[in-house]
This record gives C-alpha cells, sequence and structure tokens, in this order.
C-alpha cells in the first residue's frame, strides 16, 4: 500500500477538475488504516497499562536474602494507594491449619512511588517492607501479606542451618527480553528442578527498560509464587539504569525505581551503592553481589574488606558485565583490572555473570591444564561463567581467553540456560541445564587444604 501511493503522481490542490473516486477512496483508507493503527497501539498501550497496575489485592510478593539467612528474611509487596497500611502474618508452619491462630503480625513500612514520568507506561503504587529478624533456623515458616480486609494466599519459607549443611542455589543471567513469554519456561524448569533450593541468583538485566512497570509485572508474573517462597539475591545490570525523563530515556542513566522498593538486600555495601552491592552470609558460603555498572575502583576497596575478612570455606560473586566476555565486540577491561585480581588473590571460587546472551565458562589455572580426563587441576581464582535465561540470543566470539590468560572450555549459543548449583562438605556441583531440563554443562570443585581442585570433565569447546 505504501509503494503504491508513493508511486501516484502528485495532484495540485488546487485543481479544475474533480478528483476520481478511486483515488478519493484510496485516500479515505490510507486514512482510516493510519488513523485506526494508532488508535489499536495507544488501545493496546493501554491495556497492556491496565494489566501492570496493582489493586487492592497485594501483588508482587517476593523475599529478598539477607545477611543473616539463619535469622532473618525481606519480605516485599505491592498494592494501589488506596491501601494504606500492610502487615506480614507469620508463622511457624504446621501439617495442619491451626498456626493461623499463633500468627504474629507485623506492620510493614510503606512507600508511595509515581513512575509516570519516567515511564510511558507509569502510575502511582503503594510498596511495602518488612524485614523480620527474629526467626528460628533451620525452621520452615507460613506468611502471608495484606492488610485486614486483602490478603494473599499463604507461602512458605525455610531459614538457613547456623552450622554447615548442605546447601543448594540457582542461577540466570538475563532475563530481560520476551519476560513473560520465554522466559517463564526457564524460571519455571529451574524450580521443577530444585524446588527446595535455598536462593535464587539473577546476575542483572532482569528487564529490558529499567522502570517500564508492564516488564517489572512479567518477570513478577513468569515467576509467581517462586519469587514469594526462594529467597532472591539480585544485582542490577545496564538495563537496570535508564533517565528518569521517559523524553530523554538516555540522559542522567539512574537505578530502576522500583528495585529499592520492591526488594529489600542487605545494606552493608558501600554507601552510594546500598542494595546494589552487598554480601549474604550461609553457613558454609559467602554470596557477593556486585554493580558493575558504578564504581568499579571503589568496590574494589570494599571488595578487598569483604573478602580479607571472610570466614567461610566457599565464596561466589555475582555481577553483571563478565571479566571475560563470551560475545564478540565486548570488552570489560576495568574489571579485569580492579576485581579479578582480588578474586585470585583471595581465592574465590565462583563468578557468575550475564550481560553477553550467550553461554561461555572458564577459568585461570595455577599450572598448564591437564588433559587427561578425571585429572585435578589447581584453580588460580574462580571458574567464570557467562550465562543467559531469556529469549534475546548472541553468537559466541570465536577467539577464546587465551589472550587473558585464562581457558575458555565450554561455549554455547541460541540456548536459554539456567544453573543448579550444590555444596555440601569439601565438594562444590555445578550443573547448567536447558530450557527444556537438558544438561548442558556440568563441572566439580573440591576444597583440600587451602587449594581449590577443579574436576576435568569436558575441555573440547562445544556450540548448541
Amino acid at each position: 500500500m505504501h509503494r503504491f501511493f508513493v508511486a501516484l503522481k502528485p495532484k495540485p490542490l488546487i485543481t479544475s477538475k474533480p478528483m476520481k473516486p478511486h483515488f478519493i477512496r484510496l485516500i479515505f483508507f490510507v486514512f482510516c488504516y493510519s488513523f485506526c493503527s494508532q488508535a489499536q497501539t495507544e488501545n493496546i498501550e493501554n491495556i497492556m497499562k491496565a494489566w501492570a497496575a496493582p489493586s487492592y489485592f497485594p501483588d508482587h510478593v517476593v523475599l529478598s536474602a539477607q545477611q543473616d539467612p539463619a535469622h532473618s528474611i525481606g519480605i516485599n509487596w505491592r498494592t494501589n494507594i488506596q491501601i494504606e497500611k500492610g502487615y506480614v502474618e507469620i508463622a511457624e508452619a504446621e501439617d495442619g491449619p491451626n498456626f493461623r491462630d499463633k500468627a504474629k503480625k507485623i506492620e510493614a513500612n510503606r512507600r508511595l512511588l509515581n513512575t509516570s514520568e519516567a515511564t510511558k507506561d507509569g502510575f502511582e503504587a503503594a510498596y511495602f517492607e518488612v524485614i523480620v529478624s527474629d526467626l528460628k533456623p533451620s525452621t520452615t515458616y507460613a506468611y502471608r501479606v495484606g492488610n485486614t480486609t486483602y490478603k494473599s494466599e499463604w507461602y512458605h519459607f525455610k531459614t538457613q542451618s547456623e552450622i554447615p549443611a548442605p546447601l543448594s542455589f540457582l542461577y540466570v543471567g538475563d532475563a530481560q527480553n520476551y519476560i513473560l513469554e520465554l522466559w517463564s519456561r526457564v524460571i519455571r524448569t529451574a524450580y521443577q528442578t530444585a524446588p527446595y533450593a535455598d536462593f535464587f541468583i539473577h546476575a542483572g538485566d532482569l528487564v529490558n527498560d529499567a522502570h517500564s512497570e508492564t516488564q517489572w509485572n512479567e518477570w513478577f508474573a513468569a515467576g509467581g509464587f517462586i519469587h514469594s517462597q526462594i529467597p532472591t539475591i539480585a544485582t542490577p545490570g545496564n538495563h537496570e539504569y535508564r533517565g528518569l525523563k521517559k523524553e530523554n530515556p538516555k540522559k542522567d542513566r539512574a537505578l530502576s525505581m522500583q528495585w529499592k522498593n520492591q526488594f529489600s538486600f542487605p545494606a552493608n555495601g558501600p554507601k552510594d551503592l546500598l542494595e546494589t552491592c552487598y554480601y549474604i552470609d550461609y553457613p558454609n558460603l559467602r554470596v557477593i553481589a556486585l554493580n558493575s555498572n558504578r564504581n568499579i575502583e571503589q568496590q574494589a576497596s570494599w571488595l578487598e574488606l569483604v573478602l580479607a575478612n571472610n570466614p567461610k570455606k566457599w565464596t561466589v560473586v555475582t555481577y553483571h558485565h563478565p571479566v571475560f566476555s563470551a560475545s564478540k565486540g565486548r570488552d570489560n577491561k576495568r574489571l579485569r583490572q580492579y576485581w579479578q585480581p582480588l578474586f585470585e588473590k583471595y581465592q574465590v571460587d565462583l563468578a557468575l555473570q550475564g550481560h553477553d546472551h550467550s553461554y561461555a565458562r572458564g577459568s585461570v589455572f595455577q599450572k598448564p591444564l591437564k588433559m587427561k580426563k578425571n585429572a585435578k587441576n589447581e584453580l588460580n581464582g574462580p571458574v567464570y561463567v557467562v550465562s543467559v535465561s531469556g529469549g534475546k540470543m548472541y553468537g559466541v566470539n570465536e577467539k577464546g581467553w587465551d589472550s587473558y590468560g585464562a581457558i575458555r572450555q565450554k561455549t554455547g549459543e541460541q540456548t536459554q540456560l539456567f544453573q543448579h548449583i550444590t555444596i555440601e562438605g569439601n565438594q562444590l556441583i555445578y550443573r547448567s541445564f536447558t530450557s527444556t531440563g537438558k544438561l548442558f554443562d556440568y563441572f566439580k570443585l573440591e576444597k583440600q587444604k587451602d587449594k581449590t581442585l577443579y574436576h576435568l570433565q569436558q575441555v573440547n569447546e562445544s556450540k548448541n
């Protein structure tokens, strides 16, 4: 239609000859099509905005891991602004329904947030937060959120042990695109694989447009009750930063307006990076979340203190931009300059990353890599993993990591993935799975005195 219309010879605006009926019909059709198309687009946007908006009933219920997960948990949710008070009711879970009679009620901190200036689908909402800090270790709790009239269902979560015990967790990179359409199957298959995981790591770019209410609603809808029962550990990606004026989204990029309102991460990091840079202590594991978007050098000073005073056997770091990139045209030199030496100095075990929308796994080794089957190699710093869980995909860079002194051992592209990591005693087992539950990658780490040994499983690169 567009090509046909352009091909017509232009007519003068004033003519002595009447316009032909077919030409009048054509102009009318084009006008109607344009008008109806615009109206339909605006109608769809309004429908999506209404879908994302909160109601009287609590939604976006999410658990946030705390520094001491044996005794505390963060609980967040939202409603419309007509709800002026909110509560958490919480009790030790029992097999029968009478646990409700023993539940204590904790009033929530309420904050109002209006995102209408930052995003075209923005609106005002009420966000509620409760940090419960007097919990018993190794205990299953039931809780619900709401007020005296509008309440959620009851959810379960379990606190951590005070002493070393088997631990498992899930990790994904970049939900970001096609969140409800495609990422939903990944997080749900991950839950089916490890329903009793102790926490869930999200390595940045949870959404594509930092302040988008529709995209955040997709993220919560895709995960559903999983967010409400498995504590979240998340670090922001570059897409969690965007301008606060929708007319100029690239100017003065700021952290997602929803981030600190819908999550309640520990405030134990640098003051200007609170709840985006922090650490959490499990009985035999310290998880450190870093913000690879801002203040890299400043975080290095904080990171060294956290690593130097780390009493845990295992250490995992998570952040968004990879130290060694997986895809073409990407390079994060400042991370190698300021963070990699600390990872190696303090023998971090795992570095869990995102950003590159493909898969890569590799390491720096103390000595030349032994290629024999079942060989045990000594690591110099962590095993680095780059992974993607959403539907946006990039190709893997054909060049490996040799120029950086590292060996890339496994790659993948055009594959949605999640990872399940288990720790028990002196062993850490890592498994990566596809969205349909197929085993994609595997390795094992073993602690022997002051060494971390890597059990070689596969050295030939492969692409799925």
